[in-house]
């Protein structure tokens, strides 16, 4: 029957190799699957045409090869961004976001050959977040679930086979803190390595600061970036901003970052947006530079995306754009960090993370008030 099937997308190749060897087949044939499935990104036995006909038909007996489901897109016509809407089993939704080179974080004048090829994906790793920062509108959603490393992987085969293009840089940065769900975001690292042969070095995972699995990355030597999603340097105002800074501080969390760094001697990178009134100020951005100056790091500052469309309250109703970020930038880069500006992907298709999921539900929301208000009134 079909719910006894086990689903191979998502499994790494010791994983597969041991479905292979409970099904009574020799382990190395684990590997040919695993490049069917990741560097060929085939979605049924039949396509497998290295294994012989009743392997494949004990294979399509035994397993299936369950991935996520396109759902929509949106294309930006200002900058390239496109946005993709997948429906998981269950009908809950994620988005994945594809940003073309001329939204990379680029230093003033920089050119290279590199930078002008790279094609990047950002990810999802959860459906909503728990985490409710002041400024992520996936954060208005609430917590539903971790993805499972297939649905994680499964983004970058879907958008691959959708547009054709390579691509070659990973982020997760979309839907979800995926600290949390470490293990399948770990597996799924290996697997766009080893399979789809995205290079660790251009992996990038995005934490709002969980300082047990940032030593965790250190202790395993991770190979793949480490990002901090910072925005201030200043206790009071990070946890006004991002309520998990209460759980762990600024000390907590760079006690993490700097043991990170001394296990792996990998430079780390900090997200910044500047906040008008709140974290732009001298007190801060000196805050700033001192922390900045612990490890090797670079400042990514990101453009902020309003989330307005959410209806927010408090200080979340308040947050404006830094109307001073040049200037900021400068002084960063007087005092010789370096600090790179984000340009603004995809505004004009709601390419921030969880904004067209949120846009969705409470359309979907309205929607159903407005039938049961015609039912009532009938």
């Amino acid at each position: 029957m079909e719910g006894t099937k086990q689903n191979l997308l998502g499994r790494t190749r010791e994983q597969l190799a041991d479905f292979i060897e409970d099904i009574g087949e020799p382990r190395y044939r684990a590997q040919q699957i695993f490049e069917w499935l990741y560097t060929k990104g085939v979605t049924d036995f039949r396509s497998m045409s290295n294994l012989g006909k009743a392997f494949r038909e004990q294979l399509a007996r035994a397993a299936t090869i369950q991935g996520i489901i396109p759902v929509d897109s949106a294309f930006s016509g200002l900058d390239g961004t496109t946005k993709f809407l997948f429906e998981l089993e269950g009908g809950l939704k994620i988005e994945s976001v594809l940003i073309p080179p001329a939204t990379e974080f680029r230093p003033e004048g920089q050119e290279d050959d590199e930078e002008q090829t790279r094609l990047t994906l950002c990810v999802s790793t959860q459906v909503g977040c728990p985490l409710d920062c002041a400024f992520c509108a996936t954060g208005t959603m609430g917590f539903f679930r971790n993805l499972t490393t297939g649905e994680i992987v499964d983004q970058i085969l879907q958008v691959k086979r959708i547009t054709g293009k390579k691509i070659t840089n990973i982020v997760f940065m979309g839907m979800g803190e995926p600290m949390l769900n470490y293990d399948n975001v770990m597996a799924a690292s290996e697997i766009i390595s080893a399979g789809i042969g995205i290079a660790l070095k251009r992996i990038t995972v995005s934490t709002a600061g969980w300082p047990d699995r940032i030593r965790q990355m250190g202790d395993e030597k991770r190979r793949i970036k480490l990002a901090i999603s910072l925005h201030s340097a200043v206790n009071e105002t990070r946890t006004k901003l991002m309520p998990v800074n209460k759980r762990f501080n600024l000390d907590a969390l760079m006690a993490a970052v700097e043991y990170y760094y001394h296990r792996t001697k990998q430079r780390v990178t900090y997200e910044f947006i500047f906040f008008d009134g709140l974290n732009d100020t001298e007190r801060e951005i000196k805050a700033l530079i001192r922390l900045a100056r612990r490890v090797p790091c670079k400042i990514n500052v990101i453009p902020y995306h309003s989330i307005t469309f959410t209806e927010p309250e408090g200080l979340a109703a308040s947050l404006r754009p830094s109307p001073r970020l040049e200037e900021l930038v400068q002084m960063l880069r007087r005092h010789h960090l370096t600090a790179m500006v984000r340009s603004s992907a995809g505004e004009d298709i709601d390419a921030a993370c969880g904004q067209l999921v949120v846009k969705a539900l409470r359309s979907t929301a309205r929607r159903r008030l407005d039938v049961r208000r015609k039912e009532t009134a009938a």
